[in-house]
């Protein structure tokens, strides 16, 4: 896994409230597009080639798989931080405040005890 591209997906969408928008109406498109024409850029001449999501990973971010982003290695903050962004509101309306959090942690219960994956390369 690059974790270094899948954590720099998830920094980069969380923090641009129109890439937010798309990934949640339609996080296919969005994952295929940043992957290719947002991921890649270095600044603003340079690009790199080396880059690009597994399907394992396409497939984690298209579904919002956050047990699978975890287990992959995706830092744990980048995922609460951008799925907070996209569920909290919903949530909250439907369960009461930190809902989505409570649920974020339950479902990742089962590594209580246990060493997180690592988050770095």
């Amino acid at each position: 896994m690059s974790r270094y591209y899948v954590n720099k997906f998830l920094f980069t969408v969380d923090r641009d409230p129109e890439l937010l928008r798309r990934y949640k109406e339609n996080p296919r498109t969005l994952v295929e597009t940043w992957e290719q024409a947002i991921g890649p850029q270095l600044n603003s001449v340079e690009f790199s080639t080396v880059n690009g999501f597994t399907d394992a990973e396409r497939e984690a971010l298209v579904n919002h798989d956050i047990v699978a982003l975890f287990e992959m290695g995706a830092h744990f903050f980048l995922s609460l931080t951008i799925f907070i962004a996209i569920y909290d509101e919903d949530w909250t309306a439907l369960h009461g405040p930190l809902s989505f959090q409570r649920d974020f942690a339950r479902r990742l219960a089962h590594w209580e005890g246990r060493d997180y994956p690592p988050v770095g390369e």
